[in-house]
């Protein structure tokens, strides 16, 4: 499926990590809230804080990969409640019908992704697949054109996707990565004209 006029042209997906960032969960709404207006975007939530929640299950009760990954994606199903009710206009949604419906009626549709997936089951359930590679699977299941990761700023030495992010990635799919401390940049990140559709690695960040 490709999109249409009236489709999904941005995968927008917030991490989780911004709420262990002093001041970046707050600022990412704010930059979401100013610069979404005439996009036709749908927000991914990361997993973050409820994701590593999981981790230390997995750890400590030896709950396996299976039971981990979908618990991770619960955790998804989490912060897409907690986006929605903080960004404007918001509505949360948990399938391609609620997606259109949101768009149509000029909401932001944040993705709770667990009945979907669970649905789907895309994806490895490995701790090496993130919620990128999910949000980079969206992308192709809503025809999107772009994917763009706001994750908090992070050392060089640390990988900003996921192994698989690239192999889930659509054929033609761009992708962009804005930072926590340059969220200004968003705002060229969710352009949807010539100018806005240019792709770069993933490894690189606007």
């Amino acid at each position: 499926m490709r999109s249409t006029r009236d489709g999904v042209h941005t995968v927008l997906k917030i991490g989780g990590g911004l709420l262990g960032k002093a001041g970046a969960f707050e600022l990412t709404i704010e930059a979401v809230t100013a610069f979404r207006p005439g996009r036709r975007l749908v927000v991914v939530p990361g997993g973050g804080p409820f994701a590593d929640a999981v981790r230390e299950m997995f750890k400590r009760a030896r709950i396996g990969e299976d039971a981990a990954h979908w618990m991770a994606v619960l955790g998804m199903d989490q912060y897409a409640h907690a986006l929605a009710a903080r960004i404007p206009d918001a509505a949360l949604v948990d399938g391609v019908g609620g997606v259109a419906a949101a768009l149509q009626a000029g909401h932001l549709p944040v993705l709770a992704p667990y009945r979907w997936l669970r649905a789907a089951d895309p994806v490895p359930h490995s701790w090496d697949v993130t919620s990128d590679s999910i949000a980079a699977w969206f992308a192709g299941a809503l025809g999107a054109r772009r994917v763009v990761l706001i994750k908090p700023a992070e050392g060089g030495h640390k990988k900003l996707v996921d192994s698989h992010f690239l192999r889930t990635l659509p054929s033609g799919v761009e992708h962009l990565i804005v930072t926590a401390d340059d969220l200004g940049q968003l705002d060229v990140a969710l352009r949807e004209g010539p100018e806005g559709d240019r792709g770069r690695r993933a490894d690189q960040a606007l």
